[in-house]
């Protein structure tokens, strides 16, 4: 049974469309919750003021698209918590699905970057070979 649905959000289209067919799960459940996981990639190595600076940088982008996400759950009655982390997409988003016990993680096929992709591997690859729970990959 799916009871807690972990959203990789990283704005690309990829990712709103696995955000609508999360919420729309979420909905048909009557979940009482679903938690949108966004990433920011620190540079290698990295210092912690460096770090603070990127999620503080990083909160302020997504919270012009977490506005909307917002209004879509409130509209679908299932409440949303949104999290920023710094670190490696795909071990974040392991991690966090181990940390909230979810049951599901819905993300899409690609990101944003496709250099991204070609240096560090398919991040969607990664998380269905090591997630603690099931994965949908979205197209």
């Amino acid at each position: 049974m799916i009871n807690k649905i972990l959203i990789a959000y990283d704005g690309s289209t990829y990712s709103k469309r696995a955000f609508e067919i999360g919420l729309q799960m979420a909905a048909l459940r009557n979940h009482e919750a679903i938690v949108v996981l966004s990433v920011v990639e620190v540079p290698e190595p990295s210092m912690i003021y460096e770090t603070e600076a990127l999620l503080e940088e990083a909160n302020k982008h997504y919270e012009k698209d977490f506005v909307g996400l917002r209004a879509a759950a409130k509209t679908a009655g299932v409440g949303i918590e949104e999290r920023v982390v710094a670190g490696h997409v795909s071990d974040q988003i392991i991690q966090h699905a181990t940390d909230v016990n979810a049951d599901l993680i819905v993300m899409g096929h690609r990101g944003k970057s496709v250099i991204q992709r070609w240096l560090l591997g398919s991040v969607s690859k990664r998380v269905i070979s090591y997630a603690p729970c099931s994965v949908l990959i979205v197209r």
